[in-house]
């Protein structure tokens, strides 16, 4: 199932990409909101369609609306993303390669709709930068998951990008939650794949797009931390709720370790895509 979040009747709905994915079936206020499906563990089978919406003219938001914590982020998740920022992170590079993930959170301000502006305060900084990301949607709370469990503890798969500004993530004592957390930045969507949509997760290739030019391309299966490693280095301790939202990365090709720099300007248009789990399409304002 692919769910999304629709605009119906003045209210948020929960949708269901048809299997052509061309239209959404909308479902009534009833079914609550793509929140309470998560948490349901899937939609109510007794529940059906009270409308039929072409894709094209649907309006999307957030899959996500309810958030109970921040944005759960990975950092340095693809060994080719980490070796090209190398020498270009102003004084904070690691001695070596991690041994274990890089955890990090963003503020539930930054999220916006699948097709939304991103606000980008060049006020604030003129070094906005791109990181197309695929996100996993946390479906059965759970603590101290053992890796071989952690796969049962994933309802389903969406895209985000993390937009950051570098000069301010820089400028924090090498803390990260400044710099990625500034509001309306991260869009997320278009829907929600579930787990069992995505055949061979290793293989789905994700690309980030800027005004026409492939900037980041990548396959999951060149994750240096792979899911399950994440979700239970990420749960010992610490309880993951069904609905938390974890990003697992970004792939080389950031603008910030171009030469030159490609930082994002007003009337940019960013795409980011993934094999399976649709597209985001934004511009910078």
């Amino acid at each position: 199932m692919r769910y999304c979040a629709i605009r119906h009747n003045d209210g948020w709905r929960v949708g269901v990409l048809s299997d052509s994915g061309e239209t959404v079936h909308v479902h009534p206020a009833a079914a609550g909101l793509v929140d309470d499906v998560i948490t349901a563990g899937g939609l109510d089978p007794a529940s059906r369609p009270v409308a039929e919406v072409p894709l094209a003219e649907a309006v999307l938001g957030a899959p996500i609306q309810r958030w109970r914590r921040n944005v759960l982020c990975v950092g340095w998740n693809y060994w080719d993303h980490f070796e090209e920022s190398r020498g270009k992170r102003e004084g904070q590079d690691p001695d070596g390669r991690p041994e274990h993930p890089t955890f990090f959170t963003k503020s539930p301000r930054t999220v916006i709709a699948p097709a939304e502006d991103i606000e980008c305060d060049f006020a604030l900084s003129d070094q906005w930068d791109y990181e197309a990301e695929i996100a996993i949607v946390i479906g059965t709370a759970g603590k101290d998951i053992p890796r071989a469990d952690a796969m049962d503890h994933v309802f389903g798969y969406t895209l985000a990008n993390d937009v950051s500004v570098r000069d301010v993530q820089r400028a924090h004592g090498g803390q990260w939650f400044k710099g990625k957390s500034i509001d309306r930045t991260m869009p997320l969507g278009p829907w929600i794949t579930t787990r069992d949509e995505i055949d061979d997760l290793d293989r789905v290739r994700i690309e980030c797009e800027l005004n026409g030019e492939v900037m980041q391309d990548a396959v999951v299966g060149q994750m240096a931390f792979d899911i399950p490693q994440l979700i239970e280095e990420l749960s010992r301790g610490m309880t993951l709720d069904a609905g938390d939202v974890i990003l697992t990365g970004t792939p080389s090709g950031i603008g910030n370790a171009r030469e030159p720099k490609v930082f994002l300007r007003p009337g940019d248009t960013l795409v980011t895509r993934a094999t399976g789990l649709g597209a985001l399409t934004n511009r910078i304002r």
